[in-house]
């Protein structure tokens, strides 16, 4: 049997014994799994939901436009670079107790995000969300793990767990244009609070407590690397529209994430009980849907930042007009995340992601051509189709294979990594779509034209993206011998 098929001793993990397989089953593991994706979603979609609200924040805090990125990188850098440690930490400290803690602060620092009256208060707000939001996510996915002990619905539950935080990312245009110009921008924060007493009530009743089974040590000077070296890395790739590559600044922030990275690999390889244990990595599919869920990051984030700046500036629409516009996308993703959690078993997930960032690219190549003059129905609504199916169907795909094989004691660090990889490419695609559509715009002295070269310059990069991430797919993942259904 493949190694790309999701079967009992992969999805369950390397150590998995019989007595296991054959415990009870939780009673209320499937009411278990909706409270965990109600929270998954909720950290994935105030990844983004700010993005159409921005100008209007920059008006009433008076955040310089330069300044205005902070809203969304402040909570992409925090919670990109503790996401390891945060699942680490669940995997010592136990689970549940760092979910709940995490959803107490995310439901806090959301309060005060709304509440803000400066734009100092809502950058620390934002960073007490990604705080916040990098312990809920390793340690929701970590708690599905331990929740599902049969291998056929654990494979149904990682499905429904990927689809969901598909449609998380995907939605915030949806939710945030209209909020933003009915409501007000205060309430893309306030929304969360409801969310987090409702988990915070009901969470203890319906998720059991869970910890590494064999001793786990917390490997604290590991963690504190591995989180600087993440953190200087997002930090000097965000600045980098403002600063530019070639600044000091970048160049030094990047040279010392690549020592400290160095040094956490000596720190790993040397300590008893590694935060991240390298031989993770020994796994093709693990490796692989990591390094392609940091693409999908980079194209998703890219793309839609390009797409939302074409429509509000070159085709003059509103936040509101945009935000409605893109309810096929958040369709098309649902559509595809279930079709693929459907066929995912059957096509295995090597063939399934290589088909679904080829959609994606397909998605992305049309919005190259989008003209000063686009339409609506001409120029967007076929690519976010297609850009919403395939991401739909790839966050499924490439999910589960960065989970298969894990053994339980390395499920929260290992979901961290997966999470982390989403967050980082969705900042350095934001860095790599801004640099790239500010240097090649053009100058013809019309603002319009000179915009519009500049966006379809950055979506050919994000072409390119697709590209590699085809390769990858093609040279990591497994490819298996014959479909077989899970």
């Amino acid at each position: 049997m493949s190694g790309d098929t999701a079967k009992t001793s992969t999805v369950t993990g390397a150590h998995a014994d019989p007595v296991t397989e054959r415990s009870p089953l939780n009673p209320l593991r499937w009411k278990a799994l909706a409270l965990l994706c109600a929270a998954f979603f909720m950290v994935q979609l105030d990844a983004q939901i700010v993005l159409l609200a921005l100008p209007s924040i920059e008006a009433d805090l008076g955040f310089t436009p330069a300044g205005a990125q902070w809203v969304m990188s402040s909570y992409l850098i925090t919670f990109g670079g503790l996401l390891l440690l945060g699942g680490r930490t669940a995997d010592v400290a136990g689970r549940r107790k760092m979910f709940m803690l995490g959803m107490l602060l995310f439901g806090a620092a959301s309060l005060l995000a709304g509440l803000a009256w400066s734009s100092e208060i809502l950058i620390i707000g934002r960073v007490g969300q990604g705080v916040s939001a990098a312990l809920i996510a390793p340690a929701a996915l970590a708690l599905l793990m331990t929740t599902f002990t049969d291998a056929k619905e654990l494979s149904k539950a990682l499905a429904i767990w990927a689809a969901n935080g598909a449609i998380g990312a995907m939605a915030a245009l949806l939710i945030g244009g209209p909020i933003n110009d009915t409501i007000g921008w205060e309430w893309l924060f306030f929304i969360n609070v409801p969310v987090a007493v409702l988990v915070l009530v009901i969470g203890p009743k319906l998720l059991k407590e869970s910890r590494a089974e064999e001793r786990v040590g917390f490997d604290p000077l590991g963690a504190l690397t591995i989180t600087l070296a993440v953190g200087a890395f997002i930090y000097a790739v965000v600045e980098t529209p403002t600063v530019g590559w070639a600044s000091p600044r970048t160049l030094l922030l990047l040279a010392a994430s690549v020592v400290l990275f160095a040094v956490f690999i000596v720190i790993e390889k040397r300590v008893a009980s590694p935060m991240v244990p390298l031989s993770l990595f020994r796994n093709r599919n693990l490796l692989g849907g990591n390094v392609v869920m940091l693409l999908i990051g980079m194209v998703t984030f890219g793309a839609v930042l390009l797409v939302s700046l074409y429509a509000q500036q070159v085709l003059q629409y509103t936040a509101l007009a945009f935000g409605v516009a893109t309810v096929v996308y958040t369709v098309m993703s649902t559509v595809g995340s279930q079709i693929g959690s459907r066929i995912v078993a059957k096509l295995g997930f090597r063939n399934m992601t290589l088909i679904a960032v080829v959609i994606m690219g397909a998605g992305v190549v049309w919005l190259t051509r989008a003209p000063v003059d686009g339409t609506y129905f001409v120029d967007l609504f076929p690519a976010l189709v297609l850009f919403g199916f395939g991401l739909g169907m790839g966050f499924v795909s490439v999910s589960i294979a960065a989970l298969t094989g894990v053994p339980e004691e390395n499920s929260g660090i290992a979901s961290g990594i997966n999470t982390a990889g989403f967050q980082l490419g969705g900042a350095l695609g934001v860095a790599v779509a801004t640099a790239v559509a500010v240097a090649y715009s053009g100058t013809t002295g019309d603002a319009k034209q000179d915009l519009n070269a500049g966006y379809q310059s950055g979506f050919w990069s994000m072409v390119i993206l697709t590209v590699v991430g085809i390769v990858v797919t093609a040279a990591l993942f497994k490819a298996p011998k014959k479909a077989v259904a899970a």
